[in-house]
């Protein structure tokens, strides 16, 4: 069966793209103890991404709910300058006690040279693999890099 195009891209459903209502990636969630550490860590390690701008509104806004600023924020939004989804880092009271479910992959065309680069951020080496090298962040949130083509 052949993939039907809409006519007009306006006529999708809820102007959710070509496949109308179906769910789309718009946040990756990471629960940490620090979540501005954590987020300029995946800020710094990933291409293209950066922490959301704090404006005037926002810093009063946290001042309100009794934090002192940007290092304190419980919840820290991570861009892409691009597309793509976005991070987000929360605050949670509880520590992380096993593997992760879910991880990101990363690819590099000098691995060795990122994992020089990952590891001068705060990341971890915690295993090699012929095809990848598995890593954690400053909280312990396991990643893989891997070569790119």
């Amino acid at each position: 069966m052949g993939r039907v195009e809409a006519e007009n891209p306006d006529d999708t459903v809820g102007g959710l793209g070509e496949h109308g209502g179906m769910a789309r990636l718009h946040d990756v969630v990471f629960d940490c103890a620090h979540p501005a550490a954590v987020a300029r860590f995946w800020a710094a390690a990933l291409d293209d991404y950066a922490v959301a701008p704090y404006d005037e509104a926002e810093l009063a806004r946290l001042r309100s709910l009794g934090f002192s600023g940007p290092e304190d924020d419980p919840t820290v939004l991570v861009e892409p300058a691009g597309g793509g989804p976005r991070l987000f880092f929360q605050l949670v009271p509880e520590a992380k006690r096993v593997k992760n479910r879910v991880h990101l992959d990363l690819l590099a065309a000098d691995p060795e040279a990122e994992i020089r680069r990952l590891t001068a951020l705060g990341a971890r080496v915690r295993a090699r693999y012929e095809d990848h090298v598995l890593l954690t962040d400053p909280e312990g949130n396991e990643f893989c890099l891997g070569t790119a083509d």
